[in-house]
């Protein structure tokens, strides 16, 4: 039986800068480190490739060298052969817990990679990565190979992604069991960070690569932009305002959940995370450290929202909510907001969570009261698609 060839790339620096409020990676890493960032790419690809385990025997994985594949492979057991070896090039990032690679290691190993006759590409990384990756694919004759891309990124605009990283792992597992998995185009998308973390959204679709075709486990790109008057925003944030207790409220970020802070008149972190209690503005913008700080002891609950289009309400683009945090809050003490127009264009398919945590995400699966206007709920699933099926 022919083995199955998967290239595999991790981007180290995927995603460092989301527990540490910084809202991306890019240019950043040294700060992220400095900060107490810890890397989490290459634990999401563990996550990924342990759903296909019980398939060594018929993968051969082709990789880059070190923390960008090779290592996490070897430990992991594969049969593994290394195309493209990399050399951290800044010497202050050479003594953080990961070996640094570059955008252009990405994209030479992925121009490695695509003279090795693979049947799929999988990456961790973010948009930045998908991107880097889509720069070399858009320019080379076997451009039609599948990709898959486990979620490691603080911003998750693009469409090659899977929901989460157990999901991806259930994919690659579909195509070594030689089930019927149609392929699609899906956006490569991304975002200008440095106006991200002023509070700006602009994203722009680079292009598409192709992605194996299953709803289920395969996100969709991410709709943007205020899809609901002000009076709707305006009702979810008087509910909300009107229950306030005497505990801290984390704010998670979002307009939708900004509309809270609008009303109380407070200033809001639009695409952070804020914490207020009596309520006054007690932090701002702060660090998953510094919430885990803050909640020592003390009660809390958790207000978000779930992003358009995509139906995740953890794990994008609100990393500072760790899973020692949503551990500590509970369950009960989640409050979740969204306008009936964006659960409507979830088309039935339920909330989803990617904590980093599955263990977390499958304690967290139920039907949640979800706040859509002043005294106006409905009852909405959180239930990820690929540990229902695991």
């Amino acid at each position: 039986m022919k083995r199955f060839r998967l290239g595999l790339i991790i981007n180290p620096l995927a995603g460092l800068g989301g527990s540490v409020g910084l809202k991306g990676s890019d240019n950043v890493a040294q700060l992220a480190f400095e900060k107490g960032a810890e890397p989490k790419a290459g634990l999401r690809m563990q996550q990924a490739l342990a759903v296909i385990e019980p398939f060594k025997d018929q993968i051969d994985i082709i990789t880059a060298s070190g923390d960008m594949g090779q290592n996490l492979a070897v430990e992991m057991g594969f049969s593994v052969t290394c195309i493209h070896s990399y050399q951290a090039n800044d010497t202050a990032l050479q003594s953080s817990s990961a070996y640094q690679s570059s955008a252009d290691d990405t994209q030479q190993a992925v121009k490695a990679l695509l003279n090795e006759s693979l049947d799929l590409l999988l990456f961790a990384g973010g948009d930045g990565t998908a991107r880097d990756i889509y720069a070399v694919m858009d320019d080379s004759l076997p451009a039609q190979l599948p990709v898959l891309g486990v979620p490691a990124g603080v911003k998750i605009h693009s469409g090659v992604y899977a929901i989460t990283p157990h999901a991806a792992g259930i994919v690659v597992s579909m195509l070594l069991k030689r089930e019927l998995v149609s392929l699609m185009s899906a956006d490569v998308m991304d975002i200008d960070e440095q106006a991200f973390r002023q509070g700006t959204v602009r994203a722009k679709r680079f292009g598409e690569m192709l992605v194996p075709a299953e709803p289920r486990y395969i996100q969709a790109v991410k709709m943007g932009g205020k899809e609901v008057d002000e009076l709707v925003l305006a009702d979810i944030a008087a509910d909300v305002i009107n229950q306030m207790e005497d505990e801290l409220y984390i704010i998670g970020s979002g307009s939708t959940v900004a509309a809270v802070m609008e009303d109380l008149h407070l200033d809001n972190t639009l695409l952070g995370v804020d914490v207020i209690q009596h309520p006054q503005l007690i932090a701002s913008d702060v660090t998953a450290k510094q919430l885990l700080e803050l909640t020592e002891d003390k009660p809390a609950k958790l207000v978000i929202t779930l992003i358009g289009g995509q139906g995740h309400i953890l794990g994008r683009g609100n990393q500072q909510l760790s899973p020692q945090l949503i551990k500590r809050i509970g369950k009960d003490n989640i409050i979740i907001l969204a306008t009936k127009t964006k659960l409507k264009a979830l088309e039935g398919r339920p909330l989803i969570v990617d904590s980093g945590d599955p263990e977390l995400d499958s304690a967290l699966a139920g039907y949640y009261k979800i706040t859509t206007g002043y005294h106006d709920y409905v009852m909405y699933q959180v239930a990820n698609p690929d540990l229902s099926e695991s």
